[in-house]
């Protein structure tokens, strides 16, 4: 069964691999010719393997939202996403003046409060921040860094302009299975890989070692660095087991370490007390340390907020970081790029409404059947509202919702993402939405994943990448185009 690109049903927004004239983008003139020569039914063998190889893996995420920790198998769709070079080599450019701009943000905001004092950014929503952590005030870490790994979504609209959708700065997850994705598609299409100039992403847990083993404290060589887990029944467990596999780093949990004299901390093994001098943490602000935050966390360690403070032990990503990751905030990163730096964005927001401001919230309550609504500190697609598809009374609930919090929502114009062929469940190629998350390290230096995670709407016309909401994901290709 040979592929008909011809009866391509293009969306109304911009395909990634196709023009509207069915002829293949730049940089992918060699992936179309290779997947009009293999046909539908390779196609659809592949995509099986890929599928049993994911099953035998071992790869899975988990939903919460089924009432039981219901763990599945991470969904994947073997037609890659492919970014031209030339492109990417702007996009990776914009991410790091981006984090750059939101680390001075935060350093600013426990600091001396520059950007409020002149008027740039609101006092108003940080006093309603749910993420200001009064504790982190006065801290200084390492290189002035706080959030040392982002995961920054990214969206093409129908013009094919790349936006920023949000940043992730408490403790980004997903970069696991862009890892594995990479790994799959070469085992379905290792043939492409000898061909296609394709950028690596699998050094990836080397670079994120480097970005945590320049933190150690007192310059210990090796220093011990640890990866903080809530547990097995975190939803991204599976991701926190896997990098300190590939990093050779131990996986601990808060009763695995102790905070012991001169504030210094320690991890218990069979051969003893051993000293830890970087945390990588995936537990969130609240659960870190019952001493400070939440009292009756079993998930932290007790005195290790004292710890951080004294200098004794880098944590990654710093406690606090998360006042960058608001969605209200976000909407003043272009102000924190000229304000830090004195310079033009590279990468543009998504234009954005604040409900919190008497005339944009108006303007959202009279337009909600236009809009996309978001609570500012929700992640997955939770709490969402699409207001072209939303019943009546599903906006209405929402337009209370607002004027009962309005710091907690903004709303965004609804944008037809770009779109990937996919392989449907009929055994078909159908556009797909999709997004991207590349993930950006800084510390001592900088470095950004060549690519990162695409995820992809599964579901025929949805624009809800979240795997949570049944959405999937491809391998991202960094490709140059050819001479």
């Amino acid at each position: 069964m040979t592929i008909a690109w011809k009866d391509y049903p293009f969306t109304s927004g911009h395909d990634e691999l196709l023009t509207p004239e069915c002829q293949p983008r730049a940089g992918a003139e060699g992936l179309h010719r290779y997947l009009t020569g293999l046909g539908l039914a390779e196609l659809q063998a592949r995509q099986r393997a890929a599928e049993e190889t994911i099953l035998n893996l071992g790869i899975t995420f988990t939903v919460y939202s089924q009432g039981d920790n219901i763990d599945r198998a991470w969904p994947f769709d073997i037609i890659p996403r492919l970014i031209p070079l030339a492109e990417w080599e702007m996009v990776e450019r914009g991410l790091i003046q981006r984090l750059t701009a939101l680390n001075l943000f935060i350093g600013d905001i426990y600091g001396a409060q520059r950007i409020i004092r002149e008027g740039v950014f609101p006092a108003e929503v940080l006093a309603m921040s749910r993420n200001f952590r009064t504790q982190c005030v006065g801290i200084e870490p390492a290189f002035g860094v706080w959030a040392h790994v982002c995961g920054s979504d990214l969206i093409r609209d129908r013009d094919g302009r790349i936006l920023v959708l949000e940043d992730n700065l408490r403790v980004p997850s997903g970069v696991s299975y862009m890892l594995e994705n990479r790994l799959i598609t070469k085992r379905v299409f290792p043939e492409l890989f000898g061909t296609q100039r394709i950028l690596p992403v699998d050094d990836y847990p080397a670079r994120l070692y480097d970005t945590l083993a320049a933190l150690a404290p007192e310059g210990r060589d090796p220093p011990r660095v640890v990866v903080l887990t809530p547990g097995i029944y975190n939803s991204a467990y599976f991701e926190h087991v896997y990098l300190a596999q590939r990093m050779g780093l131990e996986l601990v949990e808060g009763r695995d370490l102790v905070v012991g004299e001169e504030d210094r901390v320690f991890m218990k093994t069979i051969s003893g007390l051993q000293q830890v001098d970087v945390i990588y943490r995936r537990v969130d602000d609240l659960f870190i340390d019952p001493e400070v935050f939440v009292a009756d966390s079993m998930l932290g360690v007790p005195g290790l907020m004292r710890a951080w403070r004294s200098g004794r032990v880098a944590l990654v990503n710093a406690p606090g970081a998360g006042v960058a990751d608001d969605k209200v905030v976000y909407a003043h990163v272009p102000e924190m790029i000229r304000f830090y730096l004195g310079e033009e964005p590279i990468l543009s927001n998504v234009t954005t409404w604040k409900c919190l401001l008497d005339e944009d919230r108006r303007y959202v309550l009279e337009h909600l059947d236009q809009l996309v609504v978001k609570p500012a500190n929700e992640s997955g697609g939770y709490g969402m509202m699409i207001g072209p598809m939303a019943s009546n009374a599903e906006r209405a609930e929402m337009a209370e919702r607002i004027k009962a919090d309005p710091r907690n929502y903004i709303a965004q114009p609804m944008i037809s993402l770009s779109t990937v062929p996919t392989l449907t469940e009929n055994g078909v190629l159908e556009p797909r939405h999709v997004d991207l998350r590349p993930f950006i390290l800084q510390g001592k230096q900088s470095a950004v994943t060549a690519g990162g995670l695409t995820r992809v709407a599964l579901r025929k016309g949805s624009l809800v990448v979240n795997s949570s909401q049944g959405g999937g994901s491809k391998d991202t290709w960094i490709v140059a185009t050819e001479d």
